[in-house]
């Protein structure tokens, strides 16, 4: 268990896991120190055009920076039980001011609740993605 307080409902049809809503309504938020404190010690964000972001500062500074005006807008997901961890598939929508993008959030938990990988996919032909990275660049 994550010693996160919950914070405000947000429904996600499949999931109930308390450090996946506290994900998507802590980064809606902007409280992104709060955000990667639901990460394990180690944990690893996998962004796109990013390369791997391990540890909560990392995680916290990346979201800092990058995050900001975001809406993360998950609409399901499916959960997946392994041995020792849980693996989860969000889908839905990222909004910005300059575009919308259908995503997969891909997660897994370790057995203490905490989130060990968060590894975001875009949704998006390869012409999409390719705008998505030049209005990135400016």
């Amino acid at each position: 268990m994550t010693d996160i307080e919950t914070k405000p409902s947000l429904a996600i049809k499949g999931i109930t896991e308390s450090a996946l809503i506290n994900y998507f309504v802590t980064i809606n938020q902007e409280e992104f120190a709060t955000t990667a404190a639901l990460f394990a010690e180690a944990g690893e964000l996998l962004a796109p055009f990013e390369k791997s972001l391990v540890g909560k500062e990392k995680i916290a500074a990346y979201l800092t920076k990058e995050a900001k005006g975001m809406k993360l807008l998950p609409k399901q997901g499916i959960k997946e039980t392994e041995a020792d961890f849980a693996k989860y598939k969000i889908l839905g929508k990222v909004k910005t001011s300059l575009f919308s993008v259908n995503v997969a959030w891909n997660f897994t938990l370790n057995a203490d609740r905490q989130i060990t990988t968060a590894e975001i996919k875009l949704l998006a032909s390869p012409q999409e993605l390719l705008g998505l990275q030049n209005k990135r660049d400016r």
